[in-house]
């Protein structure tokens, strides 16, 4: 299975788990980490430049070097946040290749294939991390940022934008 085969978004969402058995849960285990109480100054977000579908375990490395790298520089002065949700269930048709392996395959008539995995689906100038950071935080942000990016199978861009503070007004 290559990875390159399911960055494509084709056809219809697979995505109705009601009607699919034995589908695998996705790898990403936690979507918000860091001080999620705080606000912050800063906002970098990474935005992605093409339409593709981004597998759930490269979701899961990129969070992780985005959060290894933040919680070195940082400690746990941010809030980073990954928002897309890896709904698309992915099918492979598994064929066996190799010395009396005929005997096991039934071809590709009608092949539907078995679950595999998921994946998100992104559309061009869509978020798909936020790292809420102060003033002395932004160069970190912006670097796990970019060793994040590197993990995922399309082109992004990196946004950082100056959080205006809302104040609540009391009605007495």
């Amino acid at each position: 299975m290559r990875a390159h085969n399911y960055r494509a978004v084709k056809g219809q969402p697979y995505t109705r788990k009601k009607f699919i058995g034995g589908f695998p849960p996705p790898k990403i285990t936690k979507f918000t980490m860091g001080d999620t109480k705080s606000e912050f100054e800063y906002e970098a977000k990474l935005i992605a430049l093409e339409k593709a579908q981004i597998r759930h375990n490269a979701l899961e490395a990129a969070r992780i070097a985005t959060n290894r790298y933040l919680g070195d520089k940082l400690s746990k002065n941010y809030c980073f946040r990954v928002l897309p949700y890896p709904h698309m269930i992915l099918r492979e048709n598994k064929m066996i290749f190799g010395a009396h392996a005929d005997r096991l395959q039934d071809g590709m008539k009608r092949s539907f294939g078995k679950p595999i995995g998921t994946a998100a689906r992104v559309k061009p100038n869509q978020t798909i991390m936020i790292v809420n950071v102060n003033e002395d935080g932004v160069q970190a942000a912006k670097e796990a940022l970019k060793r994040g990016s590197a993990k995922l199978p399309i082109t992004c861009r990196i946004i950082i934008e100056k959080v205006q503070a809302t104040e609540e007004v009391k009605t007495s």
